[in-house]
């Protein structure tokens, strides 16, 4: 396969990887049957992308030869970079919302005890410096 490509895309598993910039080694299973089985699909095993031109490399799963990218005729590799930007986006959302805390209210119950809230999205912002993530791109 190429060295030091940038996404690499294992079919068998249904996998993109990212393997370059803040988030390389990154994968994501793409739980997309219809996306997979396209038939310009089929006989591919493995893609390394993002090398150069010459040395993008897509591996058969027969002995057909490897291929480039480009020779191979699969399209546009941005789609595979949507589906891993679409997965990152959903666990940035779902990081940013499980990450919750309560907050005292400033009241104590019967018992002595301080009486506790869920923070509100306006405290949460202020706490994790940031608002819930809509939208990625690689």
């Amino acid at each position: 396969m190429a060295t030091k490509a940038t996404w690499t895309v294992v079919f068998q598993d249904k996998v993109i990887i990212k393997n370059t910039g803040v988030e390389a080694g990154t994968m994501y299973e793409i739980n997309d049957d219809v996306f997979w089985s396209q038939s310009k699909y089929s006989n591919v095993w493995a893609i390394q992308y993002g090398t150069t031109p010459s040395s993008d490399e897509v591996e058969h799963k027969d002995t057909t030869p490897h291929s480039s990218f480009a020779d191979a005729n699969l399209g546009n590799f941005q789609d595979f970079i949507d589906k891993w930007d679409a997965a990152h986006l959903a666990k940035l959302q779902s990081d940013w919302d499980s990450d919750n805390i309560t907050v005292p209210t400033g009241e104590i119950d019967d018992q002595g005890y301080d009486i506790y809230r869920p923070e509100t999205e306006s405290e949460k912002i202020t706490r994790i410096g940031t608002v819930r993530p809509t939208s990625y791109s690689s």
